[in-house]
């Protein structure tokens, strides 16, 4: 019993000792703090500009960080840097439409009613691809960009939300074939990923023409990138360099891009067999290029669209935004009645449920989303990297912590929100009071500013409609 009470004694006192050390060393922090910030800021109140340290925030706010961070990072490099996930530039987007509410006017539509939200995608082609939802996920490539386990990741979790996903222009990976129920296979301006074996195993066939980021420019993957295992699988030979080329081999000859499209239509039995472009001036002209070769499928990129790593110049300043690009290609598409024959898919800058369905109120039959497809796939798994390592990290290929990100848990999470995104669609349209995403159109729109009304072609929300050619308007 008493050497039980001394024992309690000795820890009683213990822990009276170690709370009045933290209670101490709190203090004695506190008071080091509040000396070094009272210090700091005396210097930035008495110091005189040139050598005030307030100079940096005031030139910054002139320059700004992105361009002052640039700038350094071009001194230090000598070379054009590679920016990741797109540009920070702030672009014309769908911010400024809203959606109109039924009441009594319209009515909206009952809470039990179901919703249908499935599309087809190449309703010409022999084997149309259909999915549960309109969101799918876009091209990312294996090793040029994500892990083995990041692509897997996208796989399952398109599978298990009903969807479809995209290799990018990186190797053929087998696990992602195996993991995706649907797959869409990115045929890609290099050498890989040719062969009549791989290509019968897609679901759909997209012919990469350009992208957002980047339009038609081509590049050499980088030694350091490419390890003896993906130089296999890309059927490189040793110190042969991986070239992405700026155009295929050949486009520049007549009806290449014909032949091509009815080669792959015939090797793979028929999948839809669609073309990506980077939305650009000449969309039009490219759009019936494309058509006159027999596409099943247009994908539209606009500039908002992000990459593993292009250059800021390719970024900011090409291009079109998303916005005046589906409003383009819509237009396109009903001019030469082409609506439920040849799909049009958007993609760049999309971020939630309200931009996936005003896109698809503005002429979009299904929408790709890349960035967003990862910040939703990573979740709480970015706590890995955080705070010494961005988030990407745990998704890129050779990033520092890959090995760390949980496949079924990314999986789970990246569906989580395709459902979620979904489901809000499903409310969208009740609101609307229709029963289909294919029934939401441009007139379910109003706009907030000018520019917006003009540029999409619909009505200003501060001013009254005209009811005159109205259903519903009062006798």
């Amino acid at each position: 019993m008493t050497i039980k009470n001394d024992l309690l004694k000795k820890l009683f006192f213990l822990a009276a000792v170690g709370y009045a050390g933290a209670k101490g060393t709190a203090w004695l922090g506190k008071k080091v703090i509040n000396k070094v910030s009272d210090n700091f800021i005396k210097r930035i109140m008495v110091d005189p500009y040139s050598e005030n340290l307030w100079e940096f925030a005031s030139a910054s706010q002139r320059t700004g960080l992105q361009d002052i961070v640039e700038i350094n990072l071009r001194t230090q490099e000598g070379k054009t840097i590679k920016r990741p996930l797109g540009s920070p530039k702030k672009f014309p987007d769908f911010s400024g439409i809203m959606f109109n509410f039924a009441q009594l006017h319209r009515l909206p539509t009952d809470e039990g009613k179901p919703i249908d939200t499935r599309v087809i995608i190449g309703p010409r082609a022999q084997k149309p691809l259909e999915i549960k939802l309109p969101i799918m996920i876009s091209g990312m490539a294996y090793a040029f960009a994500l892990s083995a386990k990041a692509k897997i990741g996208l796989a399952r979790g398109s599978s298990l939300a009903g969807t479809a996903t995209n290799t990018g222009e990186g190797p053929f990976l087998p696990a992602e074939r195996k993991a995706a129920d649907k797959l869409i296979l990115q045929y890609n301006r290099g050498k890989w990923n040719k062969s009549e074996k791989i290509l019968k195993q897609a679901d759909m066939i997209e012919i990469h023409i350009g992208q957002g980021a980047a339009g038609g420019v081509g590049h050499y993957i980088e030694d350091k990138e490419i390890d003896w295992k993906i130089r296999r699988m890309m059927g490189l030979g040793w110190g042969e360099k991986g070239v992405i080329h700026a155009k295929f081999p050949g486009m520049d000859k007549p009806n290449y891009l014909k032949d091509l499209i009815t080669y792959l239509k015939e090797v793979t039995k028929g999948v839809p067999v669609g073309v990506k472009l980077a939305a650009s001036k000449y969309l039009e002209k490219d759009m019936e290029i494309a058509v006159e070769s027999g596409v099943d499928v247009i994908t539209i990129d606009g500039s908002e669209a992000a990459s593993k790593g292009t250059a800021p110049i390719l970024q900011d300043d090409f291009g079109l935004p998303s916005l005046f690009a589906i409003i383009r290609a819509a237009k396109f598409i009903n001019k030469y009645k082409l609506k439920n024959k040849v799909s049009l898919i958007l993609s760049g800058g999309l971020e939630n449920p309200g931009d996936f369905l005003k896109a698809i109120a503005l002429g979009a039959d299904a929408l790709y989303i890349g960035s967003t497809a990862l910040f939703a796939m990573s979740h709480t798994q970015v706590l890995k990297a955080l705070p010494w390592e961005p988030p990407p990290e745990i998704v890129f290929y050779k990033g520092k912590h890959q090995k760390e990100f949980d496949v079924e848990k990314g999986a789970q999470s990246l569906a989580s929100f395709l459902n979620a995104c979904n489901e809000e669609i499903k409310e969208a349209v009740r609101a609307l009071g229709k029963n289909s995403i294919h029934e939401v159109n441009k007139d379910d729109l109003f706009a907030l500013d000018s520019q917006t009304a003009e540029v999409v072609g619909i009505p200003l929300g501060y001013k009254e409609i005209n009811y005159e050619n109205a259903k519903n308007a009062p006798v």
